[in-house]
This record gives structure tokens, C-alpha cells and sequence, in this order.
């Protein structure tokens, strides 16, 4: 893969991650610090390793902040893997590389939401993904009522400050604490914290001048 940490680079690929692939190859296993060593000093060689060693925190920050249906998912994977190789100069080792991996490809979705002008419907995918639960898969009206009123949900949080709905998302319905928001946001506690308090207090003022959506609410609390 011609890709260095000081130069241009081509296409990243995902490395094969199953143990098959693992065991047959003769590199030696590098803990994290000789990695990222490797790779800011611009060895190739080591770039799919590395790709490999963080794949599933930037999976699983994908999955969780852009949706695991989204069409889009490879590329901005791809774009993350293609961060994090560019930008990883920056590392000092203040946090885990797992979290450092977290917070770009965090910061890579954001800009890919931002770009796209969708987060109406990214809102409305990763309520109603997460809320799955709420109901039985075989009441399909129940199951109906909760998507539209997540849809309402969503309505409002797009209208709101971006900082302040992504607080709310990522903290009451996606469950990341506050440091990891303030990590993955580029923020401090404080600021995160606050945004998170606003937040919950601008869409509750919001839900509670929603006629259509309190009377949703309330029909669904009366059910049995």
C-alpha cells in the first residue's frame, strides 16, 4: 500500500480480519507504541498492521454515530483509516490509541454529516435504530407509531444548535459519557456538559410546544 505518514498517499484498503489471515502472516506483532513508531517514521510496510489494529474502534464509532445501515459507511471508513495514517504525527500518546482512533473518526463523520446537510435524516436513522426495542416486532402499528414520533423527535433536534443535538444523541441515546463526547467533539468537559444540559432543556421546551407530538407521546404511554 503506497501510503506514508509524510507524503501523498493512494487508496487505503481494509485488511483481512479474520484469524486465518492473522496466523499466515510471518510479520512480527508490535505493541502500539513500536507501531505508531513505524508508521510516523513512513514504513508501508506496517500501514495495513496498523489500519488492522484500529479498525474496530473506527467501526464501532461509525456504527454508532452514522448508523449501521447508512450507504455511506465504507467510504467514510475509508476516510478515517486515510486520517488517521495522515495525522498520525499528532499522536503523543496523551490518551489510548483506541481512544485517539475514536476521536478522528469521530471528527470525520461530523464533517461528513456537515458536507451531506442530512442530519434530519441521520437523527431520524440512529433513533429509530437504537430504539428498536421499544416495540414487539410483530405490532407492526406500534412499531409504526415509533418511528414516526422518533421522525418528530428528529424534526426538532435538526433544528436545533448542532453542538447542543449532537450532545443529547450521543450522551441519552447513543450512552457515551461526557468525556468521551468532550474527547470526540474537541471540546472541553465543561463545554460538553453544557451542551448536553441546553440541549435537553431546548428539546423539551420544543416537545412540550408540539401538540401532534405530546398527544403521540401520551397515547403511547397509555398503552398497554
Amino acid at each position: 500500500m503506497g501510503t506514508s505518514a509524510r507524503g501523498s498517499i493512494g487508496p487505503l484498503r481494509l485488511v483481512p480480519r479474520d484469524s486465518s489471515s492473522r496466523s499466515s502472516d510471518s510479520r512480527p506483532l508490535l505493541d502500539d507504541r513500536a507501531l505508531v513508531a513505524a508508521v510516523k517514521a513512513g514504513d508501508d510496510a506496517v500501514a495495513s498492521v496498523f489500519c488492522e489494529r484500529v479498525w474496530p474502534s473506527v467501526d464501532r464509532t461509525i456504527r454508532r454515530l452514522l448508523g449501521s445501515a447508512d450507504a455511506d459507511r465504507d467510504d467514510v471508513a475509508q476516510l478515517a483509516l486515510i486520517e488517521l495514517v495522515t495525522t498520525i504525527g499528532r499522536y503523543r500518546g496523551d490518551c489510548s490509541l483506541d481512544g485517539w482512533a475514536q476521536t478522528i473518526t469521530s471528527h470525520v463523520i461530523f464533517k461528513h454529516i456537515r458536507r451531506r446537510q442530512l442530519e434530519r435524516r441521520i437523527f431520524t436513522d440512529l433513533l429509530a435504530e437504537d430504539s428498536a426495542t421499544l416495540a414487539a416486532p410483530t405490532r407492526d402499528e406500534s412499531r409504526a407509531n415509533t418511528r414516526e414520533l422518533l421522525g418528530r423527535v428528529a424534526v426538532h433536534l435538526d433544528e436545533m444548535v448542532a453542538e447542543r443535538a449532537w450532545a443529547f444523541v450521543m450522551h441519552d441515546i447513543l450512552g457515551y459519557d461526557l468525556r468521551e463526547i468532550a474527547q470526540m467533539t474537541s471540546s472541553s468537559l465543561a463545554a460538553a456538559q453544557s451542551r448536553l444540559v441546553r440541549g435537553r432543556r431546548e428539546l423539551h421546551a420544543r416537545v412540550a410546544q408540539d401538540p401532534a407530538l405530546v398527544e403521540m407521546l401520551e397515547t403511547m404511554t397509555e398503552a398497554p
